[in-house]
């Protein structure tokens, strides 16, 4: 078995993470390859990709193909990446707007239904 390079930088990492983390129920983790990830009631929301070029973010197929058309320069899908659930996004390519609508898009698809209405709740109410 050849062994697999791993060549990646946590301070790549830092943006996504911290935004992740304001989502209620995000916690920190690590993930394949010992990468920086970011789950929700422990199933994977983001993580570093062990490439270190990208970064793998949880997202319902129909909303993905949105970002993807509308987005080409942002992110991108990787051929192992097809069949599941998840969209790729260039590491240094994306704006902080775009990127929190991202997360929350992602961390919407994996929360609790009360989690969701409760952050709706609380977001809507504060204006």
């Amino acid at each position: 078995m050849k062994n697999k390079i791993v060549n990646f930088n946590y301070a790549d990492f830092e943006v996504v993470k911290n935004i992740a983390l304001t989502f209620p129920g995000t916690e920190e983790s690590v993930s394949h390859e010992g990468t920086p990830s970011v789950k929700v009631r422990g199933k994977l929301m983001c993580r570093l990709h062990d490439s270190g070029e990208f970064i793998p973010v949880h997202l319902d197929f129909a909303i993905r193909n949105k970002y993807l058309d509308s987005h080409p320069e942002i992110f991108h899908l990787p051929d192992h990446f097809k069949a599941y659930p998840y969209i790729c996004m260039w590491i240094h390519n994306y704006d902080k707007k775009l990127l929190k609508e991202i997360l929350e898009q992602s961390w919407k698809g994996l929360a609790t239904k009360k989690q969701v209405k409760e952050y709706d709740e609380r977001r809507f109410t504060k204006y």
